[in-house]
């Protein structure tokens, strides 16, 4: 079974820069301008920055993505960006403090859905749906298993053939000792056409899946 990410540094769901961009950089910008600069910064400060470096980039990567929203609070895939940050941030700093962090996300979740629910191929349904499955449930959050399988079926619906949708269902297969269907989706995403707007986001992900093909193998020895 995995650990609840609340309670480690060592699990981080989701992503930010080692430099920050300038305003006069951002000042005109569209929201898919936007969104793409917060996926770039997110991927570097998630998969090559570690320790202090990362808290302190994502610290600054929250703020921008605050800037965003107030600039384009009618668009879903911000929302959703900011929501994967700051839930990003919640696993990062662990303990009973990462809650105020994942409750935002999951309002950022939410408001995401009541926007366009397939906004970015659904990514609000299964960045939400691994917000149930790694907070803990009640009375210390708002975990709920049941809540993260329905959300995470409908992301995976939404996009049958992504490498996200399929990787993190197969997380909540696992949660639930479902080994060997969890290793079957996972073998799926590996399977996803590379994005090629976002080469390290790609590569961190599938050396998620291989080290959670790696922990499935020794489950079923």
């Amino acid at each position: 079974m995995m650990k609840r990410y609340f309670y480690t540094k060592t699990m981080v769901m989701t992503i930010a820069t080692l430099t920050l961009f300038s305003t006069a950089t951002f000042a005109a910008q569209t929201s898919q301008q936007a969104i793409s600069n917060l996926q770039k910064e997110w991927a570097v400060d998630n998969y090559q920055l570690k320790d202090d470096a990362q808290e302190a980039a994502f610290t600054q990567l929250m703020k921008k993505a605050d800037e965003d929203v107030a600039t384009f609070s009618d668009d879903a895939g911000i929302h959703i960006w900011r929501g994967i940050i700051y839930s990003t941030y919640a696993g990062i700093t662990g303990g009973i403090g990462a809650l105020k962090y994942a409750k935002s996300a999951k309002s950022d979740f939410e408001k995401a859905l009541s926007l366009d629910p397939l906004a970015l191929k659904g990514s609000a349904y299964t960045s939400l749906g691994m917000l149930y499955l790694r907070v803990p449930g009640w009375p210390i959050g708002f975990g709920d298993d049941d809540k993260a399988q329905s959300l995470l079926k409908k992301g995976l619906k939404a996009n049958p053939n992504g490498i996200d949708a399929n990787y993190f269902y197969a997380q909540y297969l696992m949660e639930e000792d479902e080994y060997k269907q969890a290793n079957n989706y996972l073998e799926k995403a590996l399977l996803a056409h590379a994005r090629p707007t976002r080469p390290l986001a790609d590569k961190g992900r599938r050396e998620d899946i291989q080290n959670s093909l790696a922990d499935i193998k020794k489950e079923l020895e």
